[in-house]
């Protein structure tokens, strides 16, 4: 299959390229810029210049292709609006060639968009007034062309997608903890998020474009849900720091940026179940504490 792929040079990408190269599909990979085109370069990919709002070299990428994964994001988080559009244009724009074909639209979007304080499935309704409503407008784009004879789908990735050099929320907490010389969590700390090791994502990645039934919604996690306080106990151990609870008044200016205060007090476990028995998808790599003990999380120098 030839795959264009958005976000390949990206966190996730570089992993997901490597196993679609692997599994002998070719890639072809949005590329914004020279970084970009020679990091696709290196792991064997054809670079496409353009960007998301570039619609014309999204359009003639999803065109070549046999298929379609986008898992690009992007935008100013103070306008919320503007990514929420932006996500939906270039959906829209990617799914657009494919119409009347059978040919995979892949997106990505993440579970935190699901309801807090229970575990959810990939059967239940993203909440519309929950934290991440922003990215719920992008998966009904793509899930809309399973109408028009695309197989679409959509992958739910956990908050935490580990692995080696992830730059994502548990970094944030830890670089937060060697600034402050404590490691904090909200409230009691039994708040639930879900995980899923890098090299885990990028097979389910692999499997939906393989194999996704349209109008599938799959969920990305490995492990339902991790509590905050076991992830904050194992950055104290690794930092030799103490650990503190905090109310979310304290949060919100201790984490600096109201929105990351938020995600780490939210309560959001997933199942994937339904996704693991559909596909035969089946993780096999570190839990996320694993990783945190054992990977370079805590002995990589700060930035």
């Amino acid at each position: 299959m030839r795959v264009f792929v958005t976000g390949g040079s990206g966190q996730t990408g570089p992993a997901v390229v490597a196993e679609l190269l692997a599994a002998g599909h070719s890639v072809t990979g949005l590329a914004r810029s020279d970084a970009a085109a020679a990091r696709l370069e290196s792991l064997g990919a054809t670079p496409h210049r353009g960007s998301l709002e570039d619609l014309d070299s999204l359009h003639s990428g999803a065109t070549a292709a046999d298929g379609v994964l986008h898992m690009a994001y992007g935008g100013d988080f103070s306008d919320l609006d503007d990514m929420m559009r932006r996500d939906r244009t270039a959906i829209e724009t990617l799914g657009q060639p494919l119409a009347h074909s059978g040919r995979p639209l892949v997106i990505t979007s993440g579970t935190l968009v699901m309801p807090a304080g229970r575990e959810t499935t990939e059967k239940d309704e993203p909440d519309m007034a929950g934290i991440a409503a922003f990215r719920i407008a992008g998966e009904r784009a793509c899930l809309d062309f399973a109408a028009r004879d695309v197989r679409a789908s959509v992958v739910r990735l956990a908050p935490t997608v580990h692995g080696p050099e992830d730059h994502g929320f548990i970094p944030m907490l830890i670089a937060t903890a060697r600034k402050t010389g404590v490691s904090a969590y909200v409230g009691e700390g039994t708040n639930r998020w879900p995980a899923v090791h890098r090299l885990d994502a990028a097979v389910l990645f692999r499997l939906a474009l393989e194999k996704a039934p349209a109008g599938s919604v799959l969920h990305g996690v490995a492990e339902s849900g991790v509590t905050l306080k076991s992830i904050a106990e194992t950055i104290a151990r690794g930092l030799d720091l103490p650990t503190v609870s905090l109310t979310p008044a304290e949060a919100a200016t201790h984490f600096v940026i109201p929105f990351m205060a938020t995600a780490y007090g939210f309560d959001g476990p997933v199942s994937s179940a339904h996704t693991q028995e559909l596909l035969g998808w089946s993780p096999t790599h570190p839990t996320l504490l694993d990783d945190l003990e054992h990977g370079d999380y805590l002995t990589r120098p700060a930035s």
